[in-house]
């Protein structure tokens, strides 16, 4: 574990460099851990895939004094208690104009469409991380079986509910937005609600499976 200053008032706390479980159990550990502590000079605790960032505030506490606390507090994770991580079946509408890029990624990856959408349904993904915009969920692992390069050139424009691919990566875009992943299909459920605490249907550490809407 690295502790490193980000910023006048934050601070990074770097578990590993690569995006696996063993990794992600730790982001995740220490993510309940650090917003359990409920600290009058902590403001925000950022997961993402291999690191936690800390937004504090400068006038109730210092860099090295949080850094010193959270190195004391952080130095055994295993005993962390975690709310069990909620699973989420998410209904998809595959290929046509749901999914354009479905036949580009079936001939990279040399399989029929239908093979496409049964192992991108096999795998019980889990929610690495949730960013790029409010409500986007990182999953992983892709089978590398059906894995696809990013567009070269990214859309401008994708309707709420893509479902896309990038490398071993897949995640469903909340809102409509510019894209750079291959889009292979489309749900109808909603990501992302203002309105409902919590706001992201999907939180780290979550499980997604992918059903096929017919």
């Amino acid at each position: 574990m690295i502790i490193k200053r980000y910023a006048e008032s934050a601070l990074r706390i770097i578990f590993g460099s690569q995006i696996d479980m063993e990794v992600h159990e730790k982001v995740r550990r220490a993510f309940f851990l650090l917003i359990s502590l409920r600290r009058a000079d902590i403001i925000e605790v950022i997961p993402s895939f291999c690191s936690c960032l800390v937004i504090y505030k400068d006038d109730l506490t210092s860099y090295e004094t949080l850094a010193d606390l959270l190195r004391e507090r952080l130095a055994d994770l295993s005993a962390v208690e975690m709310p069990p991580p909620q699973i989420h079946e998410i209904p998809v509408h595959y290929g046509g104009d749901y999914g354009p890029d479905l036949s580009f990624v079936a001939k990279h990856c040399r399989l029929d469409i239908s093979e496409v959408i049964e192992r991108h349904c096999a795998e019980l993904y889990t929610v690495f991380t949730v960013g790029f915009t409010p409500g986007f969920p990182y999953l992983g692992t892709l089978d590398e079986t059906i894995a696809a390069p990013r567009l070269e050139t990214p859309r401008t424009r994708i309707p709420a509910g893509s479902v896309g691919i990038a490398q071993l990566q897949t995640g469903i875009y909340p809102f409509e937005s510019p894209a750079g992943w291959r889009i292979i299909g489309r749900t109808d459920i909603r990501l992302f609600d203002p309105s409902r605490p919590p706001y992201s249907l999907m939180q780290i550490g979550d499980k997604v499976r992918f059903i096929e809407e017919r």
